[in-house]
This record gives C-alpha cells, sequence and structure tokens, in this order.
C-alpha cells in the first residue's frame, strides 16, 4: 500500500453541516472538495438507509448552509455560484425536481439562514456598511454593483478586522425576506429588521410573527465587552422588546414554539479561563434555567444548543476528555448526559431531527463521514464513506493512547507510529502542540492528515492535551492563568520523557511543531531548551504586547488568561513572551506566516525572525499570501500541502534518519510538490 502524503489532501473529502429531513426520511449535507487554490462546496443528500446518495446542486461555486423548509418541500441553502465576488446569497430549490432560484441580490451577502414555522419566510443575517443601507444595497444591488473598497481605511472602533477580514464599516443586521416567488404571480420581498451603529446577530423563531435575535452592547464601547442583549421582534406590529441582556462568547440563540430561548453565556471575568454555559430564558416570565449548572464542560462559541422535537430536551456538543461529545439535558433540571461519544474521536457538527440525530465523525481511519443515531444515542449507522477510494490505496496507522501524571494531574496523550512499524528500529519523534490555548485534541478532525503525513515519513508522532485543554473541567482548562510557556512546557515534556523511554524512539532526533497557542509553544521550547534538533513555529504569538495590540477580539486572551495588560505590566508580559528569551534560542527555526493572519498577525513573527537571525541561528520565514489564521484548516489547498511539505522537509533536513540537505541548503521549491521534477519524487531509500 502507498504511504499518506501531504498531496492527498488535494483528493480529501470534506463532509460538512448535516440536515435532518423533516420526514427523517434523508439528510442533506456539504461536501467539500479542495481544488488547488480554492474548494468546491456541494450540497448533496442521502437517505436515512445509506443508500440513494445523490448530487442535490449543481457544482457551481460554494455552497452552505442546507436548510430544510418545515414541510420538506424545499431546501433552502446559501451560495456564491455566479457571482462576480464571494458575496453569498440565498437560494431556494425545489425538493420533487426542479431548478433552484435566487432568492436575493444583497451587498453583505447571507449567512445564519432560518426558515419560519409555517415555511412563507426566511430570516437571515448580512453585514452590510451603512452607506450601502442607506442606497437600499442591502435590498437589492443594482446591475454592475462592485463593493468599495476604502481608500483611505479610516478605523474608530477597538476590533475593526478579524481573522483575514477587515471590518471597514460594516454591521451586522437581521432581515427577513418573504417567499412570494414561491407562489405564483408574486415576489420575494426583504425587509430590514435592525439598523443602527450596533452588530444583530443570531435569529431564531418562536412562530410565523415572533422572531428573537441579539444585539452586541456594552458601555462605552461594544467591542470591548461581551454583553448582549436578546431581543423580541414581532412582525405583525414591528415592536420589539429587550427581554435579557447577559454576556457571552456566543450570540447564538435556539427557541421553542412557546418561548424558551437557549442562549450561551460567559462569565465576564477572566472569561477565556472559564467554561461557556447553556442558559434557557422563558420568554414570557423572564425566568432563566441553567440546565449545563452541573456539567464541567465548555461549550464551543458557535455549538448552537439545539431543542429535541418534545421542545423541552436541550441538544449542545463539548469537548470531553480526548472526543467530541453530544449531550441532553431537560431545560429545567441539571443532570446532563452523553448521546454520543466515541473515545479519541471528533464530533464535528450535529443535527438533532425528530427521531433521528445527524452528524459528522472523524476517527483515528478516516478524516470523516456523515452518521445517524436514534435520539438516545443507542444505535448508530455510518451513512457514507466518501474517502474510501482513497483510503483503500493507502496506509492509515492506529494511534495508541498514551496517559501519564505530572504534577499530581493527568494528561492525555496519544502515540502514532509509522506504517511498517517494527519495534525493533528506532524512529525519530515528532512532537505536536495544539493551538488556543484551550483546545483539545483528539486522534482525529483537522489534524488527522498532518499526523499521518508525519508517520507515513517515518517518524513517530506525539500529541497531547496539557494543562490549559478544553474538555477535562475549568479547573484543568484555567491552570495556565498567568503562565502559558512552563505550565504547557512542563506537560509536554513529561509526555515526550515518557515516549522516549520506549527503545523504539531515539531521544536524540526530537522534532517539535505547532500553531498559533502551539507557535508560542513551540518558540517559547527553543528558547528553554536545545532537546530538539529542529523545530517549526507556525502562525505563532510571540509578543504578547504586539498581540494585544494588533490582534481581534484575541486581545482578550491577555487581559483573561494573564488578568493584566500591557500598561500594567509590560516587562512581565515582555518575560512571558517567546521573544523575551529568542536571543537564547539555538534550535534551527522554521518561522511559517500568514499575510492576512489578523488573530496572530505577522508583526511579531517578523520580530521573532529577525532576532533568531541576528543570532546566528539556522531559520527561514515564510509567509503565505491571500491567508488568514485558518491557513491549515480552510487554507488554500495549495498553500496546506506547502506547509506540511515544508515542516517535513524542514525537519528531514536535520533528521539523522532521512539523508537529505537542510532546507535551507536547497533550492526554494526543491522537495516540495510544486518543484518537484520525476527523479525527486522518488522515495527516500534512506527513509525509515
Amino acid at each position: 500500500m502507498e504511504r499518506i502524503e501531504a498531496v492527498d489532501f488535494h483528493d480529501i473529502v470534506q463532509v460538512e453541516e448535516p440536515r435532518v429531513s423533516p420526514d427523517g426520511e434523508s439528510v442533506a449535507f456539504v461536501r467539500k472538495v479542495p481544488d488547488d487554490e480554492s474548494y468546491a462546496a456541494t450540497i448533496y443528500v442521502v437517505s436515512t438507509g445509506g443508500d440513494a446518495l445523490r448530487r442535490f446542486t449543481v457544482e457551481e461555486g460554494v455552497d452552505s448552509q442546507p436548510r430544510w423548509s418545515p414541510s420538506g418541500d424545499r431546501l433552502a441553502f446559501v451560495s456564491t455560484r455566479g457571482a462576480d465576488d464571494d458575496r453569498p446569497q440565498l437560494w431556494v430549490l425545489p425538493t420533487a425536481g426542479g431548478e433552484a432560484r435566487q432568492v436575493t441580490n444583497v451587498a453583505g451577502g447571507v449567512r445564519s439562514i432560518e426558515w419560519a414555522p409555517d415555511g412563507s419566510t426566511i430570516a437571515f443575517v448580512q453585514s452590510v456598511r451603512k452607506e450601502d443601507r442607506k442606497e437600499d444595497h442591502d435590498i437589492d444591488v443594482p446591475e454592475g454593483f462592485q463593493p468599495d473598497s476604502p481608500d483611505p481605511r479610516v478605523i474608530d472602533r477597538t476590533v475593526y478586522r478579524s481573522m483575514e477580514q477587515y471590518v471597514d464599516g460594516k454591521r451586522s443586521h437581521v432581515y427577513t425576506v418573504d417567499l412570494g416567488g414561491d407562489r405564483p404571480d408574486e415576489d420575494d420581498e426583504i425587509k430590514r429588521l435592525t439598523d443602527g451603529n450596533w452588530d444583530y446577530d443570531g435569529p431564531t423563531w418562536q412562530d410565523e410573527t415572533t422572531l428573537y435575535y441579539t444585539r452586541s452592547v456594552g458601555e462605552p464601547d461594544p467591542d470591548d465587552s461581551l454583553e448582549y442583549e436578546i431581543i423580541s421582534h414581532d412582525l405583525s406590529t414591528d415592536e420589539t422588546a429587550v427581554l435579557h441582556t447577559t454576556t457571552g462568547w456566543g450570540t447564538v440563540l435556539s427557541a421553542t414554539s412557546d418561548g424558551l430561548i437557549a442562549y450561551l453565556f460567559s462569565d465576564p471575568e477572566q472569561t477565556s479561563l472559564k467554561q461557556t454555559e447553556a442558559k434557557v430564558l422563558d420568554a414570557d416570565s423572564g425566568d432563566i434555567h441553567h440546565p449545563t449548572a452541573d456539567l464541567d464542560r465548555t461549550l464551543g462559541y458557535a455549538a448552537t444548543p439545539q431543542w429535541g422535537p418534545n421542545e423541552e430536551q436541550l441538544f449542545f456538543t463539548t469537548p470531553d476528555e480526548g472526543s467530541g461529545a453530544l449531550w441532553t439535558v431537560a431545560y429545567d433540571e441539571t443532570d446532563a448526559r452523553r448521546v454520543l461519544r466515541e473515545d479519541w474521536s471528533s464530533l464535528d457538527s450535529a443535527h438533532v431531527g425528530d427521531d433521528l440525530i445527524a452528524f459528522v465523525r472523524s476517527e483515528w481511519d478516516h478524516p470523516g463521514d456523515l452518521f445517524v443515531s436514534t435520539r438516545g444515542g443507542a444505535e448508530e449507522h455510518r451513512l457514507t464513506r466518501l474517502n474510501a477510494k482513497l483510503l483503500d490505496d493507502r496506509a492509515v496507522s492506529r494511534p495508541e493512547e498514551l496517559c501519564y501524571e505530572n504534577e499530581g494531574t493527568e494528561v492525555q496523550g496519544w502515540l502514532l507510529t509509522p506504517p511498517d512499524f517494527d519495534p525493533e528500529k528506532q524512529y525519530p519523534l515528532a512532537v505536536e502542540v495544539h493551538g488556543g490555548p484551550h483546545a483539545m485534541w483528539t486522534t482525529s478532525g483537522t489534524m488527522w492528515h498532518e499526523f499521518q503525513t508525519l508517520a507515513a515519513r517515518g517518524y513517530v508522532v506525539f500529541w497531547s492535551n496539557p494543562r490549559g485543554s478544553a474538555g477535562y473541567g475549568e479547573d484543568f482548562m484555567s491552570a495556565i492563568e498567568r503562565d502559558w510557556g512552563d505550565v504547557t512546557m512542563s506537560d509536554v515534556m513529561t509526555g515526550v520523557e515518557e515516549v522516549i523511554e520506549r527503545e523504539y524512539v531515539d531521544e536524540n532526533q526530537a522534532f517539535l511543531t505547532g500553531g498559533s497557542f502551539g507557535g508560542y509553544m513551540t518558540a517559547w521550547m527553543v528558547g528553554q531548551t536545545d532537546f530538539f534538533e529542529s523545530a517549526v513555529s507556525q502562525r505563532g504569538v510571540y509578543d504578547l504586547t504586539s498581540f494585544y495590540g494588533s490582534t481581534d477580539g484575541a486581545y482578550t486572551l491577555v487581559e483573561g488568561d494573564f488578568d493584566t495588560t500591557p500598561s500594567e505590566e509590560p516587562e512581565f508580559l515582555w518575560e512571558h513572551s517567546p521573544t523575551g528569551h529568542a536571543h537564547k534560542v539555538e534550535t534551527p527555526t522554521l518561522v511559517l506566516h500568514s499575510d492576512d493572519d489578523y488573530r496572530t498577525p505577522a508583526c511579531s513573527a517578523e520580530l521573532f525572525y529577525r532576532i533568531l537571525r541576528k543570532h546566528g541561528v539556522d531559520t527561514r520565514f515564510v509567509r503565505y499570501p491571500e491567508e488568514g489564521h485558518e491557513l491549515s484548516r480552510s487554507g488554500q489547498p495549495k498553500h496546506i500541502v506547502d506547509r506540511i511539505e515544508r515542516i517535513v522537509r524542514w525537519f528531514d533536513g536535520y533528521s539523522e534518519y532521512h539523508d537529505v540537505p537542510r532546507a535551507l541548503d536547497r533550492d526554494d521549491e526543491e522537495g516540495l510538490s510544486a518543484g518537484e521534477t520525476e527523479d525527486e519524487e522518488e522515495p527516500d531509500e534512506n527513509a525509515a
């Protein structure tokens, strides 16, 4: 069998956004396939019996957010098909057959679509500038419309860009569209429900005339606050009322037909160290229920709680001790129980139907497929094997769980050995550190391909969930308060010490990499130890002060995790920054970054790289144009492949197990698929 390579990413099919049909007989989902510079994302439908898989939308543009109408006679979705730019628009497709029709043509694009219970209306959100609202470009744009690019860019907000995009005066507002175009001799009608210099989000229906949504507030600066309002909007009278004000990272809602509204809550004090909770507001009485009060797990900020068909049980997902888990709890109780959980697997998304739950799961032996389960979780059935053709011809290694104790705390990790592993031989070690810092790794998910590629190249791969990770309780998550570096390093290196006790691991041939917070840790660790032969730091935080000033809303990580600001403790933050120790680095270190990364802007990567250069360290700085912080997960496929290949090439150049020159001694493209010749594609005979 062939070994997995970085270029295999081009052939890996991704599964996203499952939705159970109202009759429970089908599941719609997004099938996403990498191209060179983009992705083709198309909606497919499969029967819940696992047969009759069929493409439901044309292969043009990027489709997302499939949503069945309440009766199941139509499917709404968002797509960039036919657009001159990336603005997604709302489309509706009859499920009995026929062509999809474009419903909107708006300046801000469309997201967060929600059908009204009677199927006549869809609520949605778009982000649009005041000038475009004034000209009604958020209702319909004229032919030839092109969004303006500000020149100069005038900024008067605390958070004025995010991930890889500038806000540029846009605000998120809630709209409805009456689907008159689905009825004879009528036209669609779009209405703007909100306006002004605020951000609204999370529309959810109680009934066909009552819509709930959120508004981000907070005095004096909503950008510098987690406070948001839950608003009721009576569409028959156009009257609104603020029902409740709360705080949280996520501003998503889910309502029942009798006015129970599930929402996310985060404690505003050092909020990045606190877990996100689910709460329920009774719109009539104002009572607040806290069904996750006794559950020591955090909900992701995008993990929208869902109501079961009886509208009394709430369903939600959390990270859970190296796995993704789906839970359920009665809204007025606190005894949450797991419905779905498979050891070490990722549960990427789930949708609760009347009788079935559809979900996407990635496991150690595949990067993700669609499954269904009974609502109680007793029976599961796999509906797709979309990567079977690729995997049937690839050797996939099975990880081994490695749990160990450090400073009185148990830490969970995994070890992945190369294909055709021989315990009588020795292998180099590749250590990976996750981002976040409050993230959690499994054996699968978005890292499946990278881990398997490193193992296929002859490395034993070790990764773990050190203290600070989500999924192990709030005390575990908050253990890195005011100390990202030493606490995490202690947990990682204790795991490394466990690994190198195995005779097949060469303790003198260890390599290190990580992205985002993992990039911070890679840079931190090479400033504290010369244990590693070489390292690759990706999209990292290198200087906490410049990160605080240049990042998007993630500056709250400094205020929360370190309980300080640069004005209060500049020397303390410098001591806890990798750049404060970069002059001690001797480990050859490759620095990878994205040009349009506004979560961890490149300025501090430039500083770290320059210090390495000034002190004679083997280093190189690789920057990816038109990429943001999500490079490793959803960047341009050619860049994702190039990134993994550069990690492998950098490690190989300092490895005694690979007879190749250092990357610094090779031509820029040598050893990379973008620049290989036939001879260079031959396997390395000296690779383990």
